[in-house]
């Protein structure tokens, strides 16, 4: 059994300082796909590798983002990894630290691993028109991703909730940035494709379970939540997908980023 885990740390310093071992020590994830890693890649080495609180038997790879302190993947893993790659779509997304795809050795072949982050955007703003881009971009590459690997799966913070079971208050952000009909429309997109929603087939027809809420207000106490972090499978993988479950903190203290892991055991 293989376990794959993804989080937005929001942050890998401070989500180590703020308690990740601990999760990370429970979960024993065999792939770690972050978002928003915000740091240097020395950095992200030298708290997943040694002394670190982080530490582990890990293969490290990460695409860095181009500004500093903004956005950034990684993929970390104790299986072989047979090859990486992070171009997607037109030049300008080469170095923006939102795509890292990995070829990962298991007993069942080759899996490819996508740690993906889609930056939130803004309606009506150059900030959406870019984020509409980037999902055009990977549309076009999951489309080759499923044509070429049986085994394959995309995960990460997509920033987007599909339906109305994906969002709380749903009602008071129907022309929110993550919940626009367009943006929504590419994850119909997905699904025709063939890509299977481990969330949404684990838990078919009824509200959430939701993975990130605001630090403002009482947004986690009420869980008035946002089902945006995704494991996205091909029907192959899909199938040797169990146990999917959001590693969501007891309490608002013991919360060491806004987001909460997504979880699943892949038969592999």
């Amino acid at each position: 059994m293989l376990t794959l885990a993804t989080v937005n740390v929001n942050g890998i310093r401070a989500a180590a300082r703020k308690g990740m071992d601990g999760w990370l020590q429970e979960a024993k994830p065999d792939i770690l796909c972050l978002q928003e890693v915000r740091a240097p890649g020395e950095e992200l080495r030298k708290l997943a590798e040694g002394e670190g609180p982080l530490s582990g038997s890990w293969s490290i790879f990460d695409q860095e983002a181009s500004a500093k302190g903004r956005a950034g993947v990684a993929v970390l893993t104790t299986a072989k990894v047979l090859d990486h790659r992070t171009d997607i779509g037109p030049e300008e997304f080469d170095s923006l630290g939102r795509w890292l795809e990995t070829d990962i050795e298991t007993k069942s072949g080759t899996l490819t691993v996508v740690s993906c982050y889609v930056h939130s955007g803004e309606a009506d703003t150059p900030k959406q028109v870019e984020k509409y881009k980037f999902l055009d971009a990977m549309r076009e590459r999951m489309a080759e991703l499923m044509a070429s690997q049986k085994l394959a799966v995309i995960v990460g913070d997509l920033n987007v909730g599909h339906t109305e079971l994906d969002i709380k208050n749903w009602k008071g952000n129907l022309k929110s940035a993550g919940f626009l009909p367009q943006e929504r429309a590419y994850f119909d997109d997905f699904a025709n494709q063939g890509w299977v929603d481990m969330g949404r087939a684990a838990h078919p027809g009824v509200p959430g379970p939701y993975t990130w809420w605001s630090y403002r207000g009482k947004a986690f106490d009420t869980d008035a939540g946002w089902r945006i972090d995704y494991q996205l499978a091909t029907p192959e993988l899909a199938k040797l997908g169990q146990n999917y479950r959001v590693d969501r903190a007891p309490s608002y203290d013991a919360r060491w980023s806004d987001h909460s892991p997504v979880v699943v055991d892949y038969d592999l």
